[in-house]
């Protein structure tokens, strides 16, 4: 129950109450799921990992300095407890993911449903494009539709010449082009977790239509982020057989492709064409400096800036201050350690045999699941590229804080605990040595983004 409760919970995430229930969703029945999951999920804490890991505590820190952000850098104590409850709905995914989808089958069927989810969205705005999106800017201009809202699967823009075009975009919670491209970019790699070697027509129903199908539905969108966010992972996946030099030439050689093929919509990848949101990140690092250890308030950049920052480690700083970026980065880095442990086949070892155990509630055998080193391997490697389009995609947009982050480190953690299980990985940080490791990684964060900065306005 408590696992399909928590799909469900997922895919009312992404695709919004109204598209799952339609007229019930006036009654709020996302609450009702939350509640309900959160009941069922209580007997499991008992038999579970997740307080082994730096991750929930870091998730509460988060919680925590969400609630603060609010009460002290807003001076708004009544709204210190709306903020917490707007970010416990998100962070929730990742404990969800740890007690629930402990199995292969499991991640499987989890993966399954983050790709139907990004395949709805698509299937919808190729619906769209065939008989509601123009195909002209004159069309839509002569229509009694604003061409900005055509579609409810498309947001129309102008590009650098002045020309409109649209971009694909989900509802809900990615009702933006960029938040979509970015669910894109994760789930992309992690499809290849039905591949199955020697099995043709399996691959090609199971991986490469469905591949295909993302990467029509990343053009779509328009993003520029998930451009670089896909020549990184291009780079990451094709760096350890080539060589860094090689790899680079071939990405550098993709770069010049999506900008001569205008993937972006016919605007300009370029520092020049970013001036704006280099100028956002500065404004920032501003407010960051001024309010450094509560931050302006959750969710409150924008209201001091203009705009959001367009980048995730500077609107963390910016609206939660210190407290909220060492407890991000505490997030952040036991999550990416442990999956580059099981993506390093150096680094995993055969295992041993688990003894398999009776439970305390019946006279029934708990059963475990056969995995072997390769396939812990395979797991860790589509784990990192996951992750790897998600930060690269996240350093041009502000989600610090979204489900698909969270719900990512507890897919690593659940592998990372499978192998740690049998033997196969050296066992999880002391707490000590992670909690200094991140705040050590909170600091180097910001000093790249300050240096980065620094060297962009030298260019100009």
């Amino acid at each position: 129950m408590g696992f399909f409760l928590s799909i469900l919970y997922f895919v009312t995430y992404y695709l919004t109450p109204v598209d799952i229930f339609g007229s019930l969703a006036d009654y709020r029945i996302e609450l009702f799921i939350a509640v309900l999951v959160l009941l069922v999920s209580m007997p499991a804490l008992t038999e579970s990992f997740i307080f082994k890991t730096p991750q929930s505590l870091a998730l509460i820190g988060l919680g925590v300095a969400t609630f603060f952000s609010v009460v002290f850098g807003m001076h708004w104590i009544g709204g210190g407890m709306p903020a917490f409850l707007q970010f416990i709905p998100n962070a929730f995914a990742y404990f969800l993911v740890c007690l629930h989808c402990n199995s292969i089958k499991r991640l499987r069927i989890l993966i399954l449903t983050m790709l139907f989810v990004c395949l709805f969205v698509i299937a919808h705005g190729a619906i769209d494009l065939q008989h509601t999106v123009p195909v002209s800017a004159a069309q839509a201009e002569n229509g009694d539709v604003p061409p900005e809202n055509i579609s409810p699967y498309f947001l129309g823009m102008s590009n650098s010449a002045g020309q409109w075009f649209y971009r694909l975009k989900g509802q809900g919670q990615i009702d933006d082009p960029n938040d979509f491209a970015q669910l894109i970019v994760c789930v992309l790699p992690l499809v290849f977790i039905f591949w199955r070697p020697k099995k043709t027509l399996r691959n090609i129903g199971f991986v490469l239509l469905p591949v295909s199908a993302l990467l029509y539905g990343a053009y779509l969108t328009h993003s520029r982020g998930a451009i670089m966010a896909l020549l990184a992972m291009a780079f990451v996946a094709i760096r350890r057989r080539l060589g860094t030099v090689p790899s680079l030439l071939i990405v550098g050689a993709l770069f010049a492709a999506a900008s001569a093929l205008h993937l972006a919509g016919g605007r300009d990848i370029s520092v020049n064409a970013g001036e704006d949101r280099t100028a956002l990140w500065g404004e920032g690092l501003q407010l960051f400096k001024a309010y450094p250890l509560f931050g302006v308030g959750f969710g409150a950049m924008a209201d001091h800036a203009g705009q959001t920052a367009h980048n995730s480690l500077v609107v963390c700083a910016a609206e939660l201050g210190m407290l909220g970026l060492y407890f991000w980065a505490l997030f952040l880095f036991p999550t990416v350690r442990d999956t580059l442990e099981i993506a390093s086949p150096a680094k995993v070892g055969e295992g041993v045999p688990i003894v398999l155990e009776a439970t305390p509630f019946s006279n029934t055998i708990r059963t475990i699941e056969t995995v072997d080193r390769e396939e812990i391997c395979s797991l860790g490697w589509l784990i990192l590229l996951s992750l790897t389009g998600f930060l690269v995609a996240g350093w041009f947009l502000s989600r610090a804080f979204v489900v698909t982050l969270f719900l990512l480190g507890g897919i690593a953690e659940v592998v990372f605990e499978m192998a740690l299980r049998r033997g196969m990985v050296a066992p999880r940080l002391r707490p000590g040595r992670v909690m200094r490791n991140s705040a050590g990684l909170a600091i180097v964060l910001i000093l790249t983004m300050y240096i980065m900065l620094r060297v962009v306005n030298v260019m100009h």
